[in-house]
């Protein structure tokens, strides 16, 4: 009796991104065993993969020594990591520098493969140019390179995120431009069997690009991702090229995460792959944009999710603008129009002044760093103890200040309960 073949061994860099995790489900259901690799790989052990902890931008993960005693026993790579947005040095380090390393550390019988993206070619954001460059780095290791072309599946994040969004936004309907521009989506389930049949059987040398058999307009996609979510059909609001480009200039500025220039460029050029002759003679058969879509009904989760994504960036900046406007006040109001709220006596006249002041810069401290969207994280809890030290200050110094006709110190628990919500919608994974 012949004994049991080995389930194939894969790393998969950037397994805790969108297509990644997709990726890491599909091949860990055929069989495969997946060593699921990222920044941050906390969540991915928890969904039982083998996990291998790796910061992309760190210097340690340049050198073909990190990665060498990890693909002792790997018989596949795979390269999902990417960077949408972010410095020069960094776009390189993921999308080059640490690839190359990766992929010299390969053992000879190991197949590599990189998701890389369509649409690079004539885009002159810094993803197309660093993505190119991994391209380059790729080819010269003869690692498969496959171009996805927009990925759907039934959980979004980014740009499909984005999509369930506009088109769950009430009254309109917005598309960039005139919303003709062709997208061809590809469900992540199929790509995830395309990606397990091209390592088995690789393609050959040379760039390839997968999307789905159905093309669709902007329009298209977005009015039957409404209609599956439910929602009376709404009319088209085409925004000009130069206003969409201008809000996404702006997203980056603000670090607004969906608006952003790169999508704005994503959805005014479209998205088609041309996926040629690299299924032909394959078991592998993605769907169609329509079927997939109707191959399951939207959930209440669906319909929050794409309802709350935009709200997102505007809780962001609400929340930046109160900060804001508590500081200036904070610095602004004279001495004479705030401490009459004090009952006499609690504290020195001096301190109660000093105490608004710096209040204030604190306060102008925390608006500018939600408005630039300075570690997210941190700043909910930043936000939670200076309304809570507030309260607590206040209520010992006045307590008559609960009592306020229009709600006083009242207002810190639901702006409490608003700091909670927007942290939860900060945390995309």
């Amino acid at each position: 009796m012949e004994p049991a073949k080995a389930a194939p061994s894969i790393l998969i860099l950037g397994a805790d991104g969108f297509i990644g995790r997709h990726l890491a489900f599909g091949l860990r259901q055929a069989g495969w065993h997946v060593i699921a690799s990222a920044r941050h790989t906390g969540r991915l052990a928890q969904m039982g993969f083998a996990t291998l902890r790796a910061d992309l931008t760190d210097p340690t993960c340049r050198d073909p020594g990190f990665w060498g005693p990890h693909l002792a026993d790997v018989d596949y790579v795979i390269n999902a990591a990417g960077l949408l947005t972010g410095p020069e040095a960094q776009l390189h380090a993921v999308h080059s520098a640490a690839p190359e390393a990766l992929y010299q550390a390969m053992p000879d019988n190991a197949r590599g493969l990189l998701i890389s993206a369509v649409g690079i070619d004539n885009a002159e954001t810094g993803f197309s140019r660093h993505r190119r460059a991994g391209e380059e780095v790729a080819a010269r290791h003869k690692v498969t390179i496959l171009r996805a072309g927009l990925v759907l599946a039934d959980t979004s994040y980014g740009g499909s995120s984005l999509a369930r969004a506009l088109a769950a936004l009430p009254l309109v309907t917005p598309v960039v431009g005139d919303g003709s521009q062709r997208f061809n989506p590809i469900h992540a389930a199929d790509l995830a069997e395309v990606v397990r049949d091209c390592l088995l059987h690789p393609p050959g040398p040379g760039v390839y690009q997968i999307g789905g058999p159905q093309t669709v307009t902007q329009a298209q996609m977005l009015r039957e991702l409404r209609g599956w979510l439910g929602l009376p059909r709404a009319r088209l609001l085409r925004l000009p090229l130069g206003l969409a480009r201008f809000a996404g200039r702006l997203g980056d500025a603000l670090r607004l995460g969906p608006i952003s220039h790169a999508a704005v460029t994503q959805l005014s050029a479209g998205v088609h792959a041309e996926t040629g002759s690299l299924l032909c003679g394959r078991d592998c058969t993605p769907r169609g944009f329509s079927q997939f879509l109707a191959a399951r009904p939207a959930g209440t989760q669906d319909l929050w999710h794409a309802r709350l994504y935009l709200m997102r960036p505007g809780l962001r900046l609400v929340l930046a603008g109160l900060w804001l406007t508590s500081g200036v006040i904070g610095l602004s109001l004279p001495a004479a129009d705030f401490l009459p709220l004090i009952p006499a006596g609690a504290l020195p006249e001096a301190a109660l002044v000093a105490m608004a002041r710096l209040g204030g810069l604190a306060d102008i401290a925390i608006g500018l760093g939600l408005l630039r969207g300075w570690r997210m994280s941190l700043m909910v809890w930043v936000q939670a103890a200076m309304i809570a030290g507030y309260t607590l200050a206040f209520s010992l110094l006045a307590p008559a200040l609960w009592l306020l006709p229009l709600g006083g110190l009242l207002k810190n628990i639901p702006l409490l309960v608003l700091i909670a919500v927007h942290g939860i919608l900060e945390s995309e994974r």
